[in-house]
């Protein structure tokens, strides 16, 4: 199988400015005018995709945009969808991607991951992560804790931003009254809380490169 190229390698690779790394995905939006707008775009991407290509693609189709994810980094793929957006003249805007996890913290998560899966009807990824089949909903995943916890919620947002957006995104949240609790694995993820001690994390792919095996 061919070894998935690494962030880096992606970010290097040229025509591939509108589109950001999120965790495994990499993705870019074009804002439109007109839901017409969006679907001769969709239209477009799914006659330049051939049928190994369409099966990484998750489309987002809205009347203000389209978004458009690949769970593999193709800067081929990703050349060709820009080109027919730039043909439209559609221009991206990579300041409105995002992925986002709902992440609890688990003493034997084995023996709670049946309950949320069976709840949020999500299917399963290795031992400690489910994701919505129908890809509408944000991934669930669970986080080791070695003993009870009862100073802070158990249960917090991960919310991966472009690299270049991160700064501005987490200024904002202090500007609106937040706090910084850690920045000691920074660039690669920031923990803040709001008013309450509410935590959230603000990830970026920095830092997270696999190098050769292309695992992340």
């Amino acid at each position: 199988m061919t070894r998935q190229i690494t962030a880096t390698e992606f970010h290097a690779a040229e025509g591939v400015e509108d589109w950001r790394s999120l965790y495994h995905l990499v993705s870019a939006h074009f804002p439109t005018v007109s839901l017409t707008d969006g679907i001769a775009l969709v239209d477009e991407i799914g006659r330049l995709a051939d049928e190994a290509e369409q099966q990484i693609l998750s489309i987002d189709l809205r009347g203000a945009g389209v978004t458009v994810s690949l769970s593999r980094r193709d800067a081929g793929l990703a050349r060709r969808i820009s080109a027919a957006a730039r043909d439209r003249g559609l221009s991206a805007d990579p300041t409105a991607v995002q992925v986002i996890n709902v992440t609890l913290d688990a003493l034997v998560g084995a023996d709670v991951l049946p309950f949320w899966r069976a709840v949020l009807g999500y299917s399963p990824i290795g031992h400690d992560y489910l994701y919505d089949p129908s890809r509408r909903g944000p991934g669930f995943g669970l986080q080791q804790m070695d003993v009870p916890r009862s100073h802070r919620n158990r249960m917090h947002l991960d919310v991966a931003v472009p690299h270049d957006q991160a700064e501005a995104r987490i200024a904002a949240a202090l500007a609106a009254g937040g706090r910084l609790v850690s920045d000691a694995h920074a660039p690669m993820w920031w923990v803040l809380a709001d008013a309450e001690g509410n935590e959230v994390c603000v990830a970026t792919w920095v830092g997270r490169d696999a190098g050769a095996s292309g695992t992340v």
